[in-house]
């Protein structure tokens, strides 16, 4: 939380700097300028380079967790199926509200002129979208190292994706080292973007310098309404819970909402679904959730199932398309949507600012969206990742209710 704030901190001051050095005619701003935007490109650069191995590697670590998941019994198998339905039916809620509430209220075009002039790319990146034949063609990549050398992570993630479904049916003795190997590739990663994410306040402060000369206030109001779209797709994934936990796990939501508020709380103050799992058992518990239950799906839930993370991240996508004029296709995006879910089965349980760039890239790249922009997002993504962490877990606890039902139900067709 500490760094977070720093991270904040650059961001404020560089925005404030940047608009009282253009509003006083500050005499060496340009040589400032000059300084600042390689600056904070050498820091999104060093980001990005560690973006292609830590997706292969988290995807395919993520894939074969989730395959050893399913396979530790009927109890298991059921949790990883509601899981990966939860995450989709959120995913595809966010595909339909983000845009409708861009409709109603967008970001002011003067703001995202002068953010666009801000991140050197004046005019909106307008791309006219492929054929049906030609997508189709692309998915399937032809050199798979190439696709990786030209970051078209599309294509890359489908092969990753097919070769991970292949390492789940090897046998043991070969399929663990193989799983042991990539993830050893996902820590060491991790290792070098904390190395990275140590320089963020410094990045941050010299990007946002460059975007307070440029845009002013109007960044300022940008970045509020940023976060608010992008929390409202979380927040409809974490109010997704409570039906879920009144029609399918059969609580009242009073019940429900005593239950999950502890760890709720933990989960505010913590930003880790990991840090909440012993307040979620017991939240189960007052919910009349077996330890049997419990004990299963909230850990695989933990590992796993974070329903906020793929609305959140295609929200990300979609803000940064409709900040940049790109008239997304219905296509378009539900090929963004199908990414998001798919990649965070591959998500690390680290807070927001750990996970971002990872996260969200391969769906901005899918959708023909650019990343420039994400370097600056990270520092506000603390705000954000408050109501993925609450949401995340809330929907775990709702969950379980779920699966003890479906528990009762097959025990008593038993009987």
């Amino acid at each position: 939380m500490a760094h977070a704030w720093r991270i904040v901190a650059g961001l404020v001051v560089g925005l404030v700097l940047g608009i009282l050095c253009s509003r006083t005619g500050f005499a060496y701003l340009d040589a400032t300028v000059a300084i600042a935007e390689p600056v904070g490109g050498l820091w999104l650069d060093a980001l990005k380079m560690t973006i292609i191995p830590l997706v292969i590697a988290l995807l395919i670590t993520g894939i074969a967790r989730t395959a050893d998941s399913a396979r530790g019994g009927g109890l298991a198998l059921r949790s990883v199926a509601l899981f990966i339905g939860l995450l989709w039916l959120s995913t595809a809620i966010a595909a339909i509200l983000v845009p409708a509430l861009l409709n109603l209220w967008p970001m002011p075009e003067a703001a995202a002129a002068a953010l666009r002039g801000a991140l050197g790319q004046p005019h909106a990146a307008v791309t006219a979208a492929p054929g049906l034949a030609e997508f189709l063609r692309s998915v399937v990549p032809t050199n798979p190292v190439a696709a990786a050398a030209s970051n078209a992570l599309l294509p890359l993630i489908l092969f990753t994706a097919l070769f991970a479904l292949a390492v789940t049916r090897l046998p043991a003795a070969q399929r663990e080292p193989l799983i042991a190997f990539f993830g050893a590739i996902a820590d060491a990663m991790l290792v070098m973007i904390g190395w990275v994410l140590w320089l963020a306040p410094l990045g941050v402060l010299a990007l946002a310098f460059v975007v307070g000369v440029h845009a002013g206030t109007a960044a300022i109001g940008a970045l509020v309404h940023y976060i608010i779209i992008v929390s409202a797709a979380g927040l409809a994934a974490w109010l997704l819970a409570y039906p879920v936990a009144r029609l399918g796990g059969g609580v009242s939501i009073g019940r429900f909402i005593r239950a999950v508020a502890p760890a709720q709380a933990v989960a505010l103050s913590t930003q880790s679904s990991l840090a909440s799992l012993p307040t979620m058992l017991r939240g189960s518990e007052a919910l009349g959730v077996q330890h049997g239950v419990a004990n299963v799906s909230l850990p695989i839930a933990v590992a796993i199932f974070r329903v906020t993370s793929p609305a959140m991240n295609l929200a990300v996508a979609l803000y940064v398309a409709h900040w940049f004029g790109i008239a997304l296709t219905p296509g378009t995006i539900a090929v963004g949507a199908a990414v998001a879910a798919i990649t965070t089965l591959g998500s690390v349980s680290l807070p927001g600012q750990a996970s971002f760039l990872t996260s969200i890239t391969p769906i901005a790249a899918a959708m023909g969206v650019p990343i420039e922009p994400l370097a600056l997002l990270v520092a506000v993504e603390m705000i954000p990742d408050l109501v993925r962490t609450v949401g995340n877990v809330t929907m775990d606890v709702a969950a379980t209710t779920v699966l003890q039902r479906i528990e009762d139900r097959a025990a008593d067709a038993d009987g």
